[in-house]
């Protein structure tokens, strides 16, 4: 039976309602908690700091914890430094969140004088975690981030990395037990990708939605033949772990080159003045597009546009430098911190 009407995030178009039913929550519940086999039952605390009427957090912060017996701390308004305070009055071992959040506790100064060790693991989704925070929270806690992806369409989890065995970071890992999944070609859907080579990632299980409502179309184009087609480009490697390049939309065509996003953020990220940065594709006359970038600069930094290329320019090949930067204080996001690149598109 339908269970409810939850809408997508909205960061690519219009928000759609999709039916979820009863089957599939309760079905992603027992998948996470199958795949987190470390947590133990009746013992774990888990941080609620992500909104519940949002998928993930309804998910992995509240249906995930009642099958496991845990406690749940829920914090009701995301405030960086009140959330340090929580963590270390309440101890929780599992830390639910998005790459914003956990930035955000970066950036408060004090971070040291809290006591962060009860956390065990730090579940990431929602938006792909640049590998130098991930690296630096991980110093700065002692707590494990294990990346996952998942969508409103999928109840949201079909992938993530397990807290045993190898643990690539970068990627968001194997599917879920129950889970298929398949990188197949952009332009048919139809043809499977070798390893190694971009395609749209494609999956099928237990925690697909049923349809949209009250949207025929938009059902057939990602349900077919019962696999969700989530409009994300991926890779498999070898081992059987995904990675994400980048959103099928978002795909940079500039000069006949295809540049993803993602790959541009990465070099961003890792300026040392850098806080926050996205790339979006800008119309071209010559080119059809350019990439631009939005720049967060670090509280206290200041930065140009040459340094910024510069940076750039030594680590990525000249297609792919940026040939415009706007520095702002903020990026718009969505409620769980993933930016919204259609605003700044459509700006």
């Amino acid at each position: 039976d339908l269970a409810l009407l939850q809408y997508t995030g909205g960061s690519t178009g219009l928000p759609k309602g999709c039916e979820l039913t009863h089957a599939n929550l309760v079905a992603n519940a027992q998948q996470c908690a199958q795949v987190l086999d470390t947590l133990t039952r009746d013992r774990e605390v888990f941080l609620g700091v992500l909104p519940y009427f949002h998928i993930y957090g309804l998910t992995v912060s509240l249906n995930l914890p009642t099958i496991l017996g845990a406690t749940v701390i829920p914090v009701p308004r995301f405030v960086p430094r009140d959330l340090l305070m929580a963590a270390s009055k309440a101890r929780p071992t599992v830390f639910p969140g998005a790459p914003s959040v956990y930035l955000a506790m970066l950036q408060q100064k004090d971070i040291a004088r809290h006591d962060l060790s009860s956390i065990r693991f730090c579940v990431s989704g929602s938006a792909p975690m640049p590998v130098e925070q991930l690296t630096r929270f991980e110093q700065a806690t002692g707590g494990l981030i294990l990346e996952g992806y998942g969508l409103t369409e999928a109840s949201p989890v079909t992938h993530i990395n397990p807290p045993r065995g190898t643990r690539k970071v970068g990627s968001i890992g194997p599917p879920l037990p129950g889970t298929e999944c398949r990188i197949v070609d952009q332009e048919t859907g139809e043809r499977e990708m070798p390893i190694g080579e971009v395609g749209e990632l494609i999956v099928r299980g237990p925690q697909v939605m049923r349809r949209y409502l009250n949207q025929p179309g938009e059902t057939a184009a990602a349900l077919r033949d019962g696999w969700l087609f989530t409009g994300d480009l991926a890779r498999r490697d070898e081992d059987g772990y995904y990675f994400i390049v980048d959103r099928k939309k978002d795909l940079i065509i500039s000069g006949g080159y295809n540049i993803y996003p993602r790959e541009i953020e990465e070099v961003l990220h890792g300026h040392p003045g850098i806080k926050e940065a996205v790339a979006v594709g800008v119309p071209h006359p010559a080119r059809g597009e350019a990439v631009k970038a939005f720049v967060v600069p670090m509280n206290g930094h200041s930065l140009t546009k040459s340094e910024v290329m510069g940076w750039c320019r030594e680590r990525l090949a000249n297609y792919k430098i940026p040939r415009e930067v706007e520095f702002r204080s903020e990026l718009p996001k969505t409620t769980v911190g993933k930016i919204l690149r259609r605003v700044l598109r459509d700006e």
